[in-house]
C-alpha cells in the first residue's frame, strides 16, 4: 500500500539518528500496559461493577476474562488488566433467573450455577427428574428468554457417604478433609452430612481409636463440619496422595472458573480436574446445598469429605454429585473458607 503524507510524518517523528531520539518520545514516553488481574482481583471487580458484570473466569492460556454489558464498563475492565466480554445479561438478570428456579424449580435431583462463559444460568437434571417435576423445570426456563439452559445430568445427585483418609461414625465411614487449628488446639474439617450421623469419630472401621469429638456440623444449607482431635499428634497439615507420598497444605482460598484442581479420597485415590462454576446449588434428597463449587473431578461413594486443592492452597471438601470415575462424573464441593471463617480456624 502507498504510504500517504500523514503516515510519512508519523514515521518522521519516531525516526532516530544513531544513538538519538527525538524530544516528542523523551518527554512523553509510551504507557506500560496494566499488570493482569489475578483471580481474586477479577471477582473484587466483578462485585464493584454490580449489575453492569456477569461472572468471570479464566480462558485457556490463564487469563481473566471479566464479562460485561457496555463498551464503557469493557474499558474499565481492560484498563485494570484483565480481558473483557461484552455480553447480553448482566448480573441483575442472572439473579433474577436464579431466584426464579429457587422459588420454582427447587426439586431433589436438580441443581444450578451460572456460565460465565454463555451468560447463562444453567440447570441440570438426573435421571430421577421426570414428568411433571421436569415440567416444572421447562415452565421455569421459558420464562427468562434464553437465560436459563437445561442440561441432562448422568446419574442420580447424591451425598458421597464414606471417603478420604478415612474416618468412622456409629453411622457411617466418611472422609477427613483438613486438619485445622486454632491456637493449640487442633480439629478436623469434613463434610456436614458426615458430622450430622455421628457425634465420636475414629481412625478405624472396628471403632477402637478415637479420632476426636464433633464441636459443629451445618447441613443442609451447607455441608462442614468440625471435629476436635482428642490427640493433637494425629493432626498432620498434608494431603495424602495415595502414592506413598502427601502434598503439603499451606493456605486456603478461593476457587475460580477455568482453574485446574485436584481432588483426594480413600475410593478413588487422587483425581484431577477443573472448576466450571461457583456459587452452585444442589438439591440433595437430604435437603439443598447453595454456594458449592463445581468441577469436572469424578467421585465415588467413598470420597465423601475429602480435600479439594490446587497445590499448596485448600479449596473445598467433597459435598456430593452424579456419575462416576469409570464413565465420568460431576462433583460438588464446600468452599473451604467459609468453615475456616465460621469455627475461626486455620490450616497449617
Amino acid at each position: 500500500m502507498r504510504p500517504t503524507r500523514s503516515t510519512l510524518r508519523r514515521a518522521a517523528a519516531v525516526a532516530v539518528a544513531g544513538t538519538l531520539v527525538t524530544a516528542s518520545l523523551l518527554s512523553a514516553p509510551a504507557q506500560a500496559a496494566p499488570a493482569a488481574l489475578s483471580p481474586d482481583a477479577a471477582a473484587t471487580l466483578v462485585e464493584k461493577l454490580g449489575a453492569r458484570a456477569a461472572g468471570t473466569y479464566a480462558d485457556a492460556s490463564g487469563k481473566m476474562i471479566v464479562t460485561v454489558t457496555d463498551t464503557a464498563t469493557a474499558r474499565q475492565v481492560r484498563d485494570a488488566g484483565a480481558i473483557p466480554k461484552i455480553v447480553a445479561r448482566g448480573a441483575d438478570k442472572l439473579n433474577a433467573a436464579t431466584g426464579e428456579l429457587e422459588r420454582s424449580a427447587k426439586i431433589p435431583g436438580t441443581a444450578w450455577w451460572t456460565d460465565p462463559a454463555t451468560n447463562q444460568v444453567v440447570v441440570s437434571v438426573d435421571s430421577t427428574v421426570t414428568g411433571a417435576k421436569l415440567e416444572r423445570v421447562k415452565a421455569a426456563a421459558a420464562r427468562h428468554n434464553g437465560a436459563i439452559r437445561i442440561e441432562a445430568e448422568a446419574g442420580v445427585l447424591s451425598t458421597r457417604i464414606s471417603g478420604g483418609q478415612a474416618i468412622y461414625a456409629g453411622g457411617g465411614r466418611c472422609s477427613l478433609g483438613f486438619n485445622v487449628r486454632s491456637g493449640s488446639t487442633y480439629y478436623f474439617l469434613t463434610a456436614g452430612h458426615c458430622t450430622n450421623i455421628g457425634s465420636t469419630w475414629y481412625s478405624n472401621s472396628s471403632r477402637t481409636t478415637v479420632l476426636g469429638t464433633r464441636t459443629g456440623t451445618s447441613f443442609p444449607g451447607n455441608d462442614y463440619g468440625i471435629v476436635r482431635h482428642s490427640n493433637s499428634a494425629n493432626a498432620a497439615g498434608n494431603v495424602s496422595l495415595y502414592n506413598g507420598s502427601t502434598q503439603d497444605i499451606t493456605s486456603a482460598g478461593n476457587a475460580y472458573v477455568g482453574q485446574s484442581v485436584r481432588r483426594s479420597g480413600s475410593t478413588t485415590g487422587v483425581k484431577s480436574g477443573s472448576v466450571t462454576a461457583l456459587n452452585a446449588t444442589v438439591n440433595y434428597a437430604e435437603g439443598s446445598v447453595s454456594g458449592l463449587i463445581r468441577t469436572t473431578v469424578c467421585a465415588e461413594p467413598g470420597d465423601s469429605g475429602g480435600s479439594l486443592f490446587a497445590g499448596t492452597t485448600a479449596l473445598g471438601l467433597t459435598s456430593g454429585g452424579s456419575g462416576n470415575c469409570s464413565s465420568g462424573g460431576t462433583t460438588y464441593f464446600q468452599p473451604v473458607t467459609e468453615p475456616l471463617s465460621v469455627y475461626g480456624v486455620s490450616v497449617f
